[in-house]
């Protein structure tokens, strides 16, 4: 007996209630299943089906069967769907959201080679700071940055988010360079609308004979912003000292434009773990177009370590 066969053909049967119907679906002969099932009962010993011209109804036997095969049977497609799945290319389309400033810099530079490397994938990339459902958006995967929240989706981290005190040269010159972080009260903040409670939580890691400190300082200032890269331009213009994730530093750090300050302390990281993530729905496997681009931007962020920060 195919027992594989034999009992997809049992699973149809008792959803159909008909050995018919199943013959359909499953496009063999009635006769077939009639078989399939004659052979199961033999193997069980037991009666799977109770017969009678309105149709089938499954028997008490039939219904503990059909509740621990259709797991089985389950299992062995998922089982069969991941190993091949190694086999074959990636293709399709994928949908996948980002935060704006930092699809601007690290996602859209680098989608040429990732479609030269997968060209059988087509990439739907919604970009906002908007975090959308992502069932109901239709959306494959997400790339979000900071702590999860608790949720029932997956998610692989691509990268660390760390922010660090960063000022212009010229800012500096005027006002003075902080020694400590208490000195950021006399100077003037840019900061997100949503800082809270206009406090910076700074901490300097654990050294070699020296325990971590935390301190928190209060903020004044007389500009805001909603956006990343509208506080690094601000920054950079020399309106205030501001406290940027690495990611979207780098740049400016390298070229002279923004200097870093306090360069042993940085914000404290808070509950969860901070990072930027690679988030997707929760399936028993993975597609393989989503594989790839989580695998390719983990590679990628891997070799730029901390973004040049």
């Amino acid at each position: 007996m195919d027992y594989y066969s034999a009992v997809r053909a049992f699973l149809h049967a008792a959803e159909l209630k008909s050995f018919s119907k199943a013959a359909q679906q499953l496009d063999v002969k009635t006769s077939t299943v009639s078989r399939y099932i004659n052979e199961l009962e033999s193997d069980l010993g037991i009666a799977l089906f109770n017969r009678s011209t309105r149709g089938l109804k499954l028997t008490e036997g039939g219904t503990v069967f059909r509740e621990h095969a259709s797991a089985a049977i389950a299992a062995l497609d998922d089982a069969r769907d991941a190993a091949s799945s190694l086999n074959r290319s990636p293709q399709g389309l994928l949908r996948v959201t980002m935060p704006t400033s930092f699809a601007r810099r690290h996602v859209i530079p680098h989608l040429p080679a990732f479609l030269d490397a997968h060209p059988g994938i087509s990439v739907d990339a919604v970009i906002t700071d908007e975090v959308l459902n992502l069932i109901d958006s239709g959306i494959d995967l997400a790339i979000r940055i900071g702590a999860l929240a608790d949720s029932q989706l997956m998610a692989r981290q691509l990268a660390p988010h760390r922010r660090i005190v960063c000022a212009s040269p010229e800012y500096l010159t005027r006002h003075g360079t902080p020694s400590k972080p208490e000195d950021l009260a006399d100077h003037a903040a840019l900061c997100f609308p949503i800082a809270s409670g206009d406090r910076w939580l700074l901490v300097q890691p654990a050294a070699k004979g020296r325990a971590p400190k935390e301190v928190q300082v209060r903020l004044s200032g007389r500009v805001r912003a909603d956006n990343t890269d509208a506080l690094v331009e601000l920054a950079i213009a020399g309106c205030g000292i501001a406290l940027l994730p690495t990611w979207s530093v780098g740049e400016p750090l390298r070229d002279g434009r923004l200097v870093r300050v306090l360069p042993r302390w940085e914000a404290q990281p808070g509950s969860g773990n901070p990072a930027v993530w690679a988030v997707y729905a929760r399936k028993r496997t993975v597609s393989s177009k989503v594989r790839a681009f989580i695998d390719f931007y983990a590679d990628l962020y891997r070799e730029h370590g901390d973004w040049g920060a």
